[in-house]
Parts: structure tokens; sequence; C-alpha cells
């Protein structure tokens, strides 16, 4: 028995297949090869064409199909990941009727602050355990006061991955952990968030039906089966945003648990069973993907920008002008070697990796990045690049001590082998901060997305039957022997930073 996971990045599409029997993936494909464009016809705006993704989706089914050779009825269940915060409209008869407002677009922040004040912080803070902020409810506030010609036309909002669901089936749905995601559901009602919703004129009528997040939650049509190459009728039992799917892939379901990712940007998902908040807005709350009115399970989010884009700008910064070959550069691995080489701490040198955009752990700050204690005579190649290494390091270890102060206080940190987490000298620190063990897997979001479509689909009785294949491919343990000059590094670091801060 197989089930298919899509991941619906803003970058590429992914599926997998999940062997159910075997607990392993079958197949992975991903399309396009090169990155999708994001539109951004004005500063500050990031769009893409829903339609593309679809199409990306069609692509990549087929391939994977061929290539693993799988039938049609051998697929049992399909799960959906999907771009968090993102804005689809449709007409009624499932039009799309402009571009996608994405995760990364930026125009409504000053309607998700205007909402903040007239409803109230507390109020909001109370039900919605976040500040309307730029989510998925701003974003269609924007669209009511700037296109109300489109907005005239509108019978549905989607998240992105409720789009997909509707390619797929023919109908509108859409899940309580996605409204919570775009500030749309309130927590102490255990509701859709009308209060927001009033304030911002958004009629009821244009949510689509609630749905499990696990479970049948709609069938392939015969149209979309012609077009995938799959069996009509074949269930869609799992939807979720990418950051909390992402924490499922890892197997983080339960209190003090923290799932993590390295890439151009970095998150902390941590797992809490009270439903807190924080009060300076610093992160975020959502319903993760096993919250139930009697298990309580909620999804704490710290986003970081300037993570493995810090990395990333210092490999070409200092080491392509070394290489014969001018469109190549040394790689990661070469230079992970050259970080484990050099002292912890790199011998004084600091570098502040906020130079990808306002950090909202930080107030909404925007400190820039920069090396600080640059020492001509003591300082090269090899401690700038540790120094990026422990200042992204450093960043995680700021953004968990916010966590702690909402009851998460994680004793295992689960990550996917990839990125940042290829270097041994960014774990350890990490490690060694937090106190936590690290562990390592080979699974993405896709992967992740199919093997929680067996669990909706009823092929596991509990979660720990779904993940007792799932193979941790290595550990790290916190350097208790050197504590003491990780920890200083650490405070040389945080007090750079506030420096910073307050010029």
């Amino acid at each position: 028995m197989i089930t298919l996971g899509y991941d619906i990045g803003s970058s590429s599409i992914k599926a997998a297949l999940y062997d159910i029997e075997k607990g392993k993936e079958k197949g992975h494909a991903a399309y396009p090869k090169n990155e999708m464009n994001i539109d951004s016809p004005y500063p500050g705006w990031a769009e893409q064409d829903p339609a593309k993704w679809w199409e990306a989706v069609v692509i990549a089914t087929k391939e994977l199909l061929k290539n693993t050779e799988t039938k049609p009825a051998e697929v049992k269940a399909i799960g959906i990941s999907y771009q968090m915060h993102g804005l689809v409209l449709a007409d009624k008869e499932q039009n799309i009727l402009r571009p996608s407002i994405i995760w990364c677009d930026s125009r409504a922040v000053q309607i998700g602050n205007k909402a903040f004040e007239e409803i109230g912080k507390e109020k909001c803070l109370k039900y919605f355990l976040n500040s309307p902020g730029n989510f998925t409810a701003s974003k269609l506030r924007w669209v009511i006061e700037n296109e109300p010609e489109i907005y005239s036309k509108v019978y549905k909002f989607m998240l992105p991955g409720d789009y997909i669901a509707m390619k797929l089936s023919g109908e509108f749905t859409t899940t309580a952990t996605g409204l919570s995601e775009g500030i749309l559901w309130n927590f102490e009602n255990d509701e859709p968030a009308r209060l927001l919703m009033e304030n911002y004129k958004i009629p009821e009528s244009l949510v689509p039906k609630i749905v499990p997040g696990f479970g049948e939650q709609c069938l392939l049509s015969k149209e979309a089966s012609e077009q995938l190459g799959l069996k009509e009728g074949t269930p869609v039992t799992y939807r979720a945003g990418d950051q909390p799917n992402n924490a499922f892939s890892l197997n983080v379901l339960r209190p003090n648990e923290i799932a993590s990712t390295a890439g151009t940007s970095g998150v902390i998902y941590g797992v809490s069973e009270e439903v807190k908040y924080d009060p300076e807005s610093r992160v975020n709350t959502f319903i993760h993907v096993n919250h139930s009115k009697k298990l309580k399970r909620l999804g704490i989010l710290l986003c970081i920008n300037g993570t493995g884009i810090s990395y990333n700008w210092i490999r070409k910064i200092l080491f392509k002008p070394v290489i014969h070959d001018v469109n190549q550069t040394a790689s990661y691995e070469e230079i992970n070697k050259l970080a484990e080489q050099t002292s912890i701490g790199s011998e004084g040198l600091v570098f502040i990796p906020f130079g990808n955009g306002a950090e909202r752990m930080l107030y909404n700050r925007e400190p820039g990045a920069s090396f600080e204690g640059i020492n001509f005579n003591i300082h090269a190649q090899n401690h700038m690049v540790r120094a990026v290494l422990e200042g992204v390091a450093f960043s995680f270890y700021y953004g968990i001590n916010i966590l702690n102060d909402l009851a998460v206080n994680p004793k295992v940190i689960r990550a996917g082998l990839a990125n940042m987490f290829l270097s041994d000298t960014f774990r350890k620190t990490l490690a060694t901060l937090s106190g936590a063990e690290i562990q390592l897997y080979n699974t993405d979001g896709a992967l992740g997305a199919a093997r929680a479509a067996a669990y909706g689909a009823g092929f596991y009785n509990s979660f720990d039957d779904a993940f007792k294949d799932l193979e941790c491919v290595g550990t790290v343990e916190p350097d208790s022997k050197n504590e003491s000059e990780y920890k200083s590094a650490y405070e040389k670091w945080n007090n750079e930073l506030k420096q910073k801060l307050i010029n």
C-alpha cells in the first residue's frame, strides 16, 4: 500500500510516495527543476500564480508514478503540505481571481497593526493568540480595501493548501489548523475568528467548509484523476502548513519537543500543551496537527530571517575569488571543515546575522548583519566562517530562550539532515547552549505529508505506530566538557547584539 504526499513550496513543488508496509519512501520528484518565480510588482509585494503550482503538481506526479512504476490503484491516500499564510481567491466556478498573495508579502502590515489597536491587544491575544499581523486575514482585508472589483467576485478565500485540495476534488474545504495560521481562528471559543472578521468586514460565508486535519477531507475528482494519472475517488486525508508538517515529519508531537529548520531562513517550532501567547508578539502560536479539544497541542513558531542566507553569503564572498572558475566556489563541506579547525568563540570575532530584513523576535527591529571585534593580526577566513556558524546558532538559542518563557523547554531538537544542520560546528553549538539532544533524520515535507496521509486514512492505530520505522541517522549531544567556553562566546555575542539594539 502506498500514499502520496505533496509539499507546495514557493520555490518548487515536491511529491513523494510512501510505502506503508516497508515504512520507507518509494520515490521522490520535484518540479520545476529551477526555482519558481516570485513576482514583486511593487516593493514589499510577493505573488505567485496558483495555476503554476497545479501545473507543477501534475508534472511532478506523472514523473513520480512513471519513475517508480506505480499503478494508480496502488495510491490509497493523499496528503498536502503547503507554504503558510498565503491568500488565494476564487469565484463560484473555481476561477482564480488574482495572483496569490504569498507568505513573504508585506503589504498588509499596517492593516494588521491597525486591527490590533482597534480590537485591543488583550482581546487579540486572548482569542487569537497572535496579533492580526501580516497574515491571511489582513491580506484579504487589503483586497477588500484596494481591489473592490475583484473582491465583489469572491466566493471563497483559501490558503495555498486549500487551493490544491480544491483542484484535487472540485470542493472548497479548509482546516482549523489552516485558519489558525491566517489568524482566523478563535482559540477561546474553538470557532472561526468572528471578532476579527467583523472588524475586517469579511463575511463568514467566504470561509470554506471546515474539515479535520486528519481523516477523509475530500475525494479525487474524475477531472483531477485524469490529469494526474491517479484513481478517481482516492481520498485526501491530511493537510497542514509547512512548519507544522515539518514538525510532524520529525515526530514532534509532544510538549518540550522542537522541530527546527535552517535553510535560507530558520525556524524553531516547539509544541506546548498550554494555550499560551507571547505578550510581546515575538512568536506565533497556531493549532498543531494533533491538537484536539481533549488534548491541547499548540505549535509555537519562531522565525529567524538571517540564517542560511548568512552562510551562503560568506561562502560566496570569501571563497569565489580563490577558485579558477568564477562560476564555482568552495563547497559547504569544505568550509564546514575549516570552521571545525577553529577554536570556540572564533578568537573573539562575533557575527550578528540579522541582515535579511526586520526580525520579529527582535520586536521587528532590523539591526543588520555585521562582524564585531575584527583583529587584522589574528582573524582569517576560518575565523569568519566559524563566527557566522556560531552567530546563527546563537540566534537560535536566543529564540529558544523566548520559547522558555512560554513553557516550552526543549529536551530534544529534531531536524532534517540538511542545510546548516550538516555543520558539526552549528549543531554542537546549538546542542550545548540549549542543553538538548539534536536528532537528525532523512525526511522532508513531501514524505511527511505522505506518512500523515497514511495515518489519516487509518492505516496506523497511533502516532507511535506511524513513526516506528522513522530512522534517526545521527545525534549530537551537548559538549559538557567545553560548555563554559560556548556560554562565554554566547554572552559576548549577546552583549554585542544588545548594543546594536540600543543604537
